[in-house]
């Protein structure tokens, strides 16, 4: 015979149920609770600086190896991908003088480990676009090499190799990367980031002359200062209309957070935020969005509330990943992005800097009981300029004649479809995307054509969403899921780490 409650235990039930506690306010649920389409309950982003393709993976698996640095041998079986070929490293392209009669063209050269740290190059919407030069691109030497005291001539078309980004290219050995991976538009470091976030540049307020345009985004511009308390000031600034992903998590009750390792701030004066010196607005994308954007800084309400809505509206320091790591409430959905001397971002820091943060993170990650059921993705926020041999699907068109030159003369990118947004010609450049999870295909490079977006569609996919729409690339992003096993790679033994040295990035640990 079934028990019948009492109408006193019913309605303590429903008190519990509505409470500010089981909303989320003051008990977190494990990321498991939440249903998913695939096993992975815990996604990891690791959003890194301007990084193109060639620039890391142009000479993979085969490296250098000079005497002296770490070297690296591909494990036999190794997949190719579509790299430089001996005619674009000997006879490329590129001229660094266009003047009838210039000598030999600029061809890609290697950088060695002493030259971890370079000038920055020209990563410009409208640059980057000429240095396509209508599929030739035959300009990334003229048009974007880093200019300057002591800057390395013809600097775009440098690369690093096994040697250097020893790291991530173990990583590519044991896990899966793609090569056919862009991206959604060309540019700079806000539209990168707003196009992970919400697959839109568009739709940003006021216009600001060479910045903002037809209401998008073509430059590095801050968020109003009424959104954060440590933008620019004296600036004009912009606000971002429509969704993010953050809206689309919280409206499902998923959790989630943006993990900045720059966002703490020294403390407070009149209630204003005092942030550190290297804290970069332009790396916190969500703070562009009154919706999502937590304008002084505030921490959570505690450790338990990490990844729920309260004053901190998912917006953290890298201190409180780990301290919800140390916890076991890792959030479902996490973007993290490294302190500014550890993203890999030219002149700011370098690749070595860049391995120190991502082995660190993935070591002690890969130590969690969550990483049975993780997907951790490494990628980038545009590709400052550096040298790629492939030239993007035109998936996004636009037609303004003053700040789009893909096509050569008379320039353009196609035409902006009627009723489209202008000035967000994509996709753009082509950049590095590794995925480590137990669960990633061994030793494999996807050729599936994939872009910001994807990683965005990927969470809306995982975890029952809708899409962003209002004109986002989510509705059109290729899938990411042929970089993943669920039947084979997460069978009995799902642990499959890989501990590497964060100096050498050598394995220290067998790969099991």
């Amino acid at each position: 015979m079934r028990k019948v409650l009492s109408g006193a235990v019913l309605v303590f039930i429903a008190l519990v149920l509505t409470s500010p506690v089981s909303r989320g306010q003051g008990w977190q649920r494990s990321a498991s609770f939440f249903p998913t389409t695939t096993p992975i309950k815990y996604l990891i982003v690791i959003f890194d600086e301007n990084i193109s393709f060639d620039h890391y993976f142009g000479t993979y698996p085969a490296a250098f190896n000079p005497p002296g640095e770490p070297s690296f041998v591909a494990r036999p079986g190794t997949p190719a991908v579509n790299g430089l070929t001996s005619t674009l490293l000997q006879n490329n392209p590129n001229n660094p003088n266009p003047e009838p009669g210039s000598p030999v063209p600029a061809a890609p050269f290697r950088l060695d480990r002493s030259e971890a740290v370079t000038c920055d190059n020209d990563n410009h919407y409208k640059d980057e676009q000429e240095a396509y030069d209508g599929g030739l691109l035959n300009k990334f030497a003229e048009i974007l090499s880093g200019t300057g005291t002591g800057c390395t001539p013809n600097l775009s078309m440098g690369y690093y190799d096994g040697n250097t980004v020893t790291a991530i290219w173990n990583y590519a050995q044991h896990y899966a990367m793609s090569d056919n991976y862009f991206a959604s538009t060309f540019g700079t470091t806000v539209m990168g980031h707003q196009n992970l976030i919400a697959g839109q540049t568009h739709g940003a307020a006021p216009n600001v002359s060479g910045k903002v345009v037809n209401g998008s985004i073509i430059a590095n511009i801050d968020p109003l200062v009424a959104l954060d308390d440590c933008a620019t000031t004296g600036t004009t600034n912009i606000e971002m209309s429509g969704a993010n992903i953050g809206n689309l998590l919280n409206a499902k009750g998923v959790t989630w957070g943006w993990f900045y390792g720059d966002w703490i701030p020294t403390g407070y004066s009149g209630g204003v935020a005092q942030c550190v010196a290297e804290y970069d607005s332009h790396y916190a994308p969500f703070q562009y969005y009154s919706s999502t954007a937590n304008p002084h800084h505030l921490p959570p309400t505690s450790v338990a509330a990490i990844g729920q809505t309260d004053q901190a509206n998912h917006q953290y320091g890298m201190t409180d990943f780990w301290n919800a790591v140390d916890r076991g409430n890792i959030p479902a959905v996490s973007f993290i992005k490294p302190p500014a001397n550890q993203t890999g971002h030219p002149s700011t820091s370098s690749p070595l800097l860049e391995q120190e943060f991502l082995v660190d993170t993935i070591n002690q990650l890969q130590a969690t009981p969550h990483w049975r059921e993780m997907a951790i993705i490494i990628t980038y926020d545009d590709s400052d300029g550096w040298y790629d041999h492939v030239m993007p699907p035109i998936v996004s068109q636009s037609s303004d004649s003053a700040n789009d030159a893909l096509l050569g003369s008379p320039g353009l990118c196609g035409t902006t479809p009627a009723g489209g947004a202008s000035d967000r010609c994509g996709y753009g450049p082509r950049l590095p995307l590794i995925v480590i999870s137990p669960f990633a295909k061994e030793n494999f490079v996807s050729h599936s054509l994939a872009d910001q977006t994807s990683i965005t569609r990927f969470a809306e996919d995982n975890w029952g969403l809708r899409q962003i729409g209002n004109g986002s690339f989510d509705a059109i992003a290729g899938s990411l899921l042929d970089v993943f096993d669920f039947v084979h790679a997460g069978g009995p033994d799902r642990d499959r780490t890989l501990i590497l040295d964060p100096d050498s990035g050598d394995p220290v640990q067998g790969y099991r």
